[in-house]
């Protein structure tokens, strides 16, 4: 079973950086992708950045396309996300999720869910 964990969460002030890091174990597919998912309170989940694990092809929402940089580990199955310059606006639950590859875009763009989700990790931007 696909399992994800993510750390690096936390409080910040705006123009300042944090790095998530997610850990997956159990893929039983060759073709991952790796995403990071966003909700604030009271706003609808949205897609801020994805990662194939194996081609790396990339995917940014429009929000954060400049401000955050999506990378990964292969060899370690990590992805990482760095958050640089953030704004009060960036606060909410950040979630990483996994699925294959070959639907990267339109899990990403928020026509459906994958299938493997972490737990989540707060992110908290102050003005």
């Amino acid at each position: 079973e696909v399992q994800l964990v993510e750390s690096g969460g936390g409080l910040v002030q705006a123009g300042g950086s944090l790095r998530l890091s997610c850990a997956a174990s159990g893929f039983t597919f060759d073709d991952p992708v790796i995403g990071w998912f966003r909700q604030a309170p009271g706003k609808e989940r949205e897609g801020v950045a994805c990662i194939s694990m194996t081609e790396e092809t990339l995917y940014y929402a429009g929000s954060v396309k400049g401000r955050f940089t999506i990378s990964s580990d292969r060899a370690n199955n990590t992805a990482y996300l760095q958050m640089d310059s953030l704004k009060p606006e960036d606060t909410a639950v950040y979630y990483c999720a996994a699925d294959r590859s070959s639907s990267m875009y339109y899990y990403c763009a928020g026509y459906g869910p994958m299938r493997y989700w972490g737990q989540g990790t707060q992110v908290t931007v102050s003005s």
